[in-house]
């Protein structure tokens, strides 16, 4: 995007938005230990607590789930406050209209989030649990962005410099590349960007299968990692089926799984691995764009930069995936203890955010030479519009 069409950075408002992010962060993890710990319905009323106002709710009688559910509900409030809080600052003080917009889907996605958990609990409906688990994702995705888009990193970087310090340019005198030179790295660079987003739109389908999994009481569907069942693929005949739900009753008393349940935790262990190669493939490929970039541009030009944040990236990601796959593997292995379970989440949702705001940078130029091409045009038709009234008025 232009350097004029770049809003200057607000301190107040980034920190602002940073801490609004790490309050959703919060709240998923406490959402999180509702469901781990089937609190749910501990308190059987909406919007009151018990018949007390949410706000007054006698703190002698957070005990057991309430003490879980009842704090979801008041940090949830804390967070819709500050969305709100958020929302117009961006609308009053932020100069790009882009991130007004940005501000009023952060409002309409907390909003509704508040409407689902309240008819969760007054509809008992369990099943409205997966759409509230995946607009969670999706609001802490937003809530990330729009501190990213708020930060003096990413006004650097919109115009062409980074750090700190406004005055530290990226594409500083010095030898640049030919055109030629660039043109070959851009094939690669728009190989990256794909496999990105590919990457990304998996970890999210792989969260509404763990959201299905989690609010259908399947994630110990299969009891044990890395078989299933005892083989590479579970049978998930009528005859087999008995016989889980024989061993799990005699075993841990659990409730007895189906067929669609097993298949559904399986689903969710294949698109992990499908998760896993993607993002190993990223990191060789941000890897090989940096060393051809390097081959024909400088370090301090600002590809050269881009490239590099792209392997602390890819190399990060990796790390968070590695690490789910292990809490993964250990929520099996400790009879889906809640704390793990929940740090399994948490996780989960680092994974996705990661990735989507690696897309935003990645695809910042596509979407800001869109803009920029509309703006052209939006300008040569005002200009002609202007120009042509004179003749009209001659006419006359």
């Amino acid at each position: 995007m232009k350097a004029n069409a770049v809003s200057k950075s607000n301190p107040w408002l980034y920190w602002f938005a940073v801490l609004t992010a790490l309050a959703t962060l919060a709240l998923i993890g406490i959402g999180g230990l509702v469901t781990s710990h089937e609190a749910g319905l501990s308190v059987p009323d909406w919007p009151t607590t018990y018949g007390y106002n949410m706000f007054l709710f006698p703190i002698n009688k957070w005990l057991g789930g309430i003490f879980y559910e009842h704090s979801h509900r008041l940090l949830a409030a804390l967070v819709g406050l500050m969305t709100t809080i958020l929302a117009v600052w961006l609308w009053l003080k932020d100069s790009r209209p882009w991130m007004h917009w940005l501000g009023v889907a952060a409002f309409l996605l907390v909003v509704a989030q508040g409407v689902l958990g309240g008819l969760r609990v007054t509809l008992h409906m369990d099943s409205l649990g997966i759409y509230h688990a995946t607009i969670a994702q999706l609001f802490f995705v937003l809530t990330c962005a729009i501190a990213l888009f708020t930060s003096r990193w990413w006004m650097n970087l919109q115009t062409g410099r980074t750090g700190s310090s406004p005055g530290r340019s990226l594409a500083k005198p010095g030898p640049q590349p030919a055109d030629g030179a660039m043109e070959t790295s851009r094939p690669a660079d728009k190989s990256l960007r794909t496999l990105v987003l590919t990457a990304t739109l998996l970890v999210f389908v792989q969260l509404i299968i763990a959201a299905a999994m989690r609010h259908q009481h399947a994630g110990l569907a299969i009891s044990d990692f890395p078989l299933a069942h005892g083989k590479f693929w579970p049978d998930t005949g009528a005859e087999a089926v008995a016989r889980y739900n024989a061993e799990r009753v005699s075993i841990n008393a659990e409730n007895p799984i189906t067929a669609f349940q097993i298949e559904l935790q399986m689903a969710h262990r294949v698109v992990a691995l499908a998760i896993l190669i993607c993002v190993g493939i990223a990191v060789f490929c941000s890897r090989r764009c940096q060393s051809a970039e390097r081959a024909v541009a400088p370090p301090t030009h600002v590809s050269g930069y881009e490239s590099t944040v792209a392997v602390r990236l890819s190399l990060f990601w990796l790390g968070l995936i590695l690490l789910q796959v292990g809490l993964g593997a250990a929520t099996i292995w400790t009879n889906k203890a809640a704390d793990v379970a929940t740090a399994h989440v948490l996780v989960g949702a680092l994974v996705l955010t990661i990735g989507a705001l690696w897309c935003a940078i990645a695809f910042r130029q596509t979407v800001a030479a869109v803009y920029d091409r509309r703006t052209e045009a939006r300008r040569s038709q005002s200009a002609a519009t202007i120009g042509a009234q004179p003749a009209v008025t001659a006419n006359k």
